[in-house]
């Protein structure tokens, strides 16, 4: 953002729903528990396997918020989350950026709010065809407001 590296947590589930998006100035405990506390109120049950990178940080915050739950680290289990990630940046690219964290998380939001209306995690449009479901959409939206 605006020169200065920033972190993006992206919580997604096993079908591809983006759940949660933070933007962090650090990769230290205290944004991964800000983070996973977040993600973990919005699910209705507790999930019991958690694929992450191989940062420090993530066993002991997991440990302490979902004791249960097997942190999966191999090389390339993350590769869902990271593929996700690249259709983000093709976005951004061409934008030259962003100025300010609050930006970069109604951006990185918005963006999945997209993906996840595309891939048909919501109850709208459903009968609508895949080329179409965006539109359609927020057609349904429209009349409901």
């Amino acid at each position: 953002m605006n020169g200065v590296w920033r972190y993006v947590y992206r919580a997604v589930d096993q079908y591809g729903q983006v759940i949660d998006v933070l933007v962090s100035a650090r990769r230290d405990a205290d944004a991964a528990r800000r983070f996973f506390r977040r993600a973990l109120s919005t699910l209705k049950v507790k999930p019991s396997e958690v694929v992450t990178d191989a940062a420090a940080v993530y066993p002991g915050v997991l440990d302490e918020l979902n004791p249960s739950a097997w942190n999966h680290v191999e090389q390339y289990a993350n590769n869902p989350i990271e593929a996700d990630h690249s259709q983000l940046k093709h976005r951004l690219r061409p934008m030259r950026g962003l100025r300010t964290d609050q930006t970069a998380h109604v951006i990185i939001a918005g963006h999945a709010f997209i993906q996840n209306l595309r891939r048909g995690h919501y109850e709208l449009a459903v009968d609508a065809l895949p080329t179409t479901r965006v539109a359609a959409a927020f057609t349904e939206l429209a009349h409901a407001i």
